[in-house]
């Protein structure tokens, strides 16, 4: 069966992705001309390349932030600590202002960089694809810095978890 089938279950598929445990990340940006400042949590971040140091992220089309995205001269992304459970939940919601009260410091292009994250990416654009309906962004890392401390903010089967490293 594929995914064009009338049989395909959108909401079962979701479910059973579910199961992948991912990490939650924060990438904000500052858009180009407007200067408007974003921020999305997001699981659909991923390494792609170490030469040239390639990450990649993907946003709905549906999304208000997509265009200051697109228009994002920087990106940080912000992978978040187990006590950062709040800022996943703020930044996941559409057209609040998701800033009020939020430290932070400018990173690449300013981008905001969320004090306490376990790590930061910051990067610059390097290419963008259809996927869907979503749009993929590559995004290649210029600084990183990360904690050995922190305990992860962990997503599986739609509810946040927190991983002990032994």
């Amino acid at each position: 069966m594929d995914e064009k089938s009338p049989a395909f279950d959108a909401r079962a598929f979701r479910r059973a992705l579910g199961h992948f445990a991912t990490g939650v990340a924060v990438v904000t940006a500052r858009a180009g001309e407007t200067d408007e400042v974003v921020g999305m949590t997001m699981s659909s971040f991923n390494s792609v390349s170490l030469d040239p140091p390639l990450v990649l992220f993907s946003v709905a089309r549906s999304a208000h932030s997509l265009p200051a995205m697109l228009a994002a001269r920087g990106y940080g992304v912000n992978v978040l600590a187990r006590d950062q459970e709040h800022l996943s939940n703020r930044f996941a919601r559409a057209l609040e202002d998701k800033w009020a009260g939020v430290a932070h410091t400018a990173g690449v292009e300013d981008a905001p960089l969320l004090s306490g994250a376990i790590a930061h990416f910051e990067c610059v654009p390097y290419a963008h694809h259809d996927g869907g309906d979503h749009v993929i962004f590559l995004a290649r890392v210029v600084r990183f810095a990360h904690s050995e401390e922190a305990e992860p903010l962990v997503f599986f089967r739609g509810a946040y978890h927190g991983v002990v490293a032994s």
